[in-house]
């Protein structure tokens, strides 16, 4: 096989690119080690910043999620029993975020690249990238039982942390950064309408919680528990019952329950590698960063980096200048160290830490009490939190 960008990993990110390129005339192929049922199911993300809907409808793959995305003005911030509501539009000119589940972006993005779209090959598993300092680098992946390989002008790994794509980077061009954090999130997804018409963010002693949605009909909802917690010790009812304790506000506001329908156990953790290119070898995504969900970025990244990517390969495309990708790790860099502050300092200001003291308490509520009190700290969060600019 031969083509112009050989794209590794069938997540958004390496959809979304395809349909960018495609659009523009630019061949490209995308091989995804999974079945088409197994990535159209698996349970993500769902929070969009404003950008990343901008970026879905430029392609034309957002008449789904204009119909049924959940535009959102704000979060609210839960602690000492009080009621904090954070205004995006207000404090940033009118942006917003919308809630639209990972799952449905990629099933509208196979939809269309299987309708009138390059090569996507399902249970197509990359083995290696080589020559990617060439001009004609080549994956090697196994379809159907048989080994193949792909010859491309350029290569771009969009195959997760346990991808294949990194390995090709020289170790002496390689640095990695990683923090491990001292707790995961137990999660559910439940049938029962919203407690709330936006996202809650809670700080209780008893540790973090998260209320999320999915639909008007489906909660998503999230507990702070140590690491290597096993959800068969926390029965239904006792994961109600927590998540009603850290939600507790004072007046009449209550937690609906229902059935849950799903759990799972998310350990916590941030990455960066650098650089995020090598040759003709471009990361994207969780291929290059990972960020803790706190602040819910992890999708919102991944598209920013294949936006600032698409714009190079299609301006190479058009006048054979390899300028923007030539600076398309530092353009990315830039952006995604400000998500791994931001999605840090959220985090160590809502989680109670395992070992920390009277001192650490206060810390975080002075933070808090900052930005509920503060327009311009509030501003700073909202700012983060519905995006920062994409870079020139």
């Amino acid at each position: 096989m031969r083509t112009t960008v050989g794209i590794i990993g069938g997540g958004p990110a390496g959809l979304l690119l395809a349909r960018l390129l495609h659009r523009e005339g630019i061949d490209c192929a995308v091989l995804e080690s999974r079945s088409r049922a197994h990535v159209e199911h698996r349970q993500r993300a769902g929070m969009l910043e404003q950008g990343t809907v901008d970026a879905l409808r430029a392609c034309g793959a957002a008449d789904r999620l204009d119909a049924e995305g959940l535009i959102h003005h704000g979060i609210e911030l839960r602690f000492d029993r009080e009621r904090h509501h954070i205004d995006f539009p207000a404090l940033t000119g009118g942006r917003t975020v919308t809630i639209y589940a990972q799952t449905e972006i990629v099933r509208d993005l196979i939809a269309l690249q299987l309708a009138a779209g390059p090569p996507l090959l399902f249970q197509a598993e990359a083995l290696a990238v080589e020559r990617p300092e060439s001009d004609a680098p080549v994956v090697r992946f196994v379809h159907e039982g048989r080994e193949q390989a792909l010859s491309c002008a350029y290569v771009v790994g969009c195959d997760g942390y346990h991808g294949i794509s990194r390995n090709a980077f020289p170790a002496d061009r390689s640095r990695t950064y990683a923090h491990d954090y001292p707790y995961s999130w137990l999660g559910i997804l439940a049938d029962v309408p919203p407690s709330g018409q936006e996202l809650i963010y809670a700080r209780s002693a008893g540790g973090f919680a998260l209320h999320s949605m999915r639909s008007p009909t489906v909660s998503r909802l999230y507990l702070q528990v140590p690491n290597g917690t096993d959800v068969a010790d926390w029965p239904d009812e006792r994961i109600w019952d927590e998540l009603a304790a850290r939600f507790a506000v004072d007046g009449d506001w209550r937690l609906g329950r229902g059935p849950v329908t799903s759990k799972s156990v998310t350990p916590m953790r941030s990455y960066v590698h650098e650089p995020m290119s090598h040759g003709r070898l471009f990361l994207a995504g969780d291929a290059a960063h990972i960020v803790p969900p706190t602040g819910a970025k992890g999708l919102n990244l991944a598209v920013s980096d294949v936006r600032v990517l698409a714009r190079g390969l299609i301006d190479s495309h058009r006048t054979g200048s390899t300028q923007l990708l030539d600076h398309y790790s530092d353009l990315c860099l830039e952006r995604v160290w400000q998500a791994i502050r931001f999605s840090y300092d959220m985090t160590r200001m809502l989680h109670a830490q395992p070992n920390g003291d009277v001192f650490d308490h206060r810390i975080q509520l002075a933070r808090l009490r900052r930005i509920t009190a503060s327009r311009h700290a509030a501003a700073e969060l909202a700012a983060n939190y519905t995006g920062l600019p994409l870079g020139p």
